[in-house]
């Protein structure tokens, strides 16, 4: 705290104005006397950068002045003239010896200091800002035409190169293979003469007809040059404020592009965005269709299905009609039935086991007889 306090009071002493009676140098060495090392050295670099800004500002005013003709700086208006701000310090300095004021001459006792206010200042800037935009729309434009030119030498370079390459494939078409006598091997002069001779009557019609060109080009020409000099005599030629309201005109037509550019530009994105909604919807529609002939394919699945089911319904219906009347056939027979005595059951068994017997003997005779039969045969 105390050191920005003695650097304030340096500031105060340095920057306010020398007169007699407020402040001397003695007291503005006595207050840096008091600083730190640390403090003179910022100090210092602080000077040094208002040093610098001070620079720059007055090779811009130098730079402004120099661009200004002496008859417009003096019709000039009061806020593009220096102000008188306050006296040099030259004017009221003191030895530091002796503490003795010293003058170097009459006249620097009421010498002032010219300063810029910031209106001025800005002004200053805005004229050198504008120059360095004009400086720039300049070599832009010669960037451009010199872009310009080496495209057309580009282009000129390429076509010239395209028709040395076709020059070059007919030639060997022509000359090289289609001239050569078979039995010789030699290459027949009358061709290549024919062939040079063709070529050189093209270049004169090429010729030709650029000389017609350039004649009627001559023409027009001529033409537009009267069509001028008619109206600078007759007083149509477009005078400086014709070209700043054709300015005016052309940037109010920029600025109506500009916004239908954005128009246009939100119309895109609309459309884009629409064209997004527009895709989503397209996808669930295909999902949907897949999905509508899955379901087609399983109703007539299911259709299917079901008529099978109605006509197995409709057999078991009738073969259950059948079985009941089956089923009563049987229960009215269970109805009717008596259950015999046991002794006749008694008696069924044992005349069933009787012939169970004689059957298995006679099954034994009879075998006994083929193989009597067999053996007789063979005999």
């Amino acid at each position: 705290m105390a050191s920005s306090r003695r650097q304030s009071q340096v500031y105060s002493i340095t920057d306010t104005e020398s007169v007699p009676g407020q402040c001397t140098t003695e007291q503005a060495l006595d207050a840096a006397t008091e600083l730190t090392e640390e403090e003179l050295y910022l100090l210092v670099e602080e000077a040094f950068g208002n040093n610098e800004f001070l620079t720059q500002e007055t090779q811009m005013l130098e730079w402004y002045i120099k661009r200004i003709d002496p008859k417009d700086l003096q019709k000039a208006p009061v806020s593009l003239q220096p102000s008188l701000d306050r006296p040099t310090p030259s004017q009221s300095t003191y030895d530091l010896r002796g503490g003795r004021k010293r003058s170097k001459s009459r006249a620097s006792s009421i010498e002032k200091v010219l300063r810029l206010l910031a209106e001025q200042k800005c002004d200053v800037a805005q004229a050198q800002v504008e120059e360095i935009r004009e400086n720039m729309q300049k070599f832009q434009n010669e960037s451009e035409k010199v872009l310009s030119n080496h495209k057309a030498v580009i282009e000129e370079a390429e076509l010239r190169c395209t028709e040395l390459k076709k020059a070059e494939y007919e030639f060997d078409r022509d000359i090289i293979k289609g001239a050569v006598i078979p039995r010789s091997g030699k290459v027949m002069a009358e061709k290549i003469i024919r062939n040079f001779e063709d070529k050189m009557k093209a270049r004169d019609a090429l010729i030709e007809k650029l000389r017609l060109k350039n004649s009627t080009l001559k023409v027009q020409l001529r033409k537009l040059h009267l069509q001028l000099k008619q109206k600078e005599e007759m007083g149509e030629v477009l005078h400086e404020v014709d070209f700043h309201q054709l300015k005016i005109e052309n940037s109010q037509y920029l600025e109506k592009i500009d916004e239908r550019n954005q128009q246009l530009l939100q119309l895109k994105m609309v459309a884009g965005n629409t064209m997004q909604i527009l895709s989503s919807y397209k996808k669930k529609l295909q999902a949907l269709t897949k999905e509508s002939e899955h379901l087609a394919i399983e109703t007539t699945a299911r259709n299917d299905l079901y008529n099978k089911i109605i006509n197995e319904i409709t057999a078991v219906e009738m073969e259950r009609i059948s079985n009941e009347k089956v089923n009563k056939r049987l229960r009215k027979q269970l109805s009717d039935f008596k259950v015999p005595e046991t002794l006749d059951y008694v008696n069924e068994k044992a005349n069933l086991y009787e012939l169970k017997n004689s059957v298995c003997s006679w099954e034994r005779k009879v075998e006994i007889a083929e193989v009597r039969a067999n053996f007789f045969c063979l005999l």
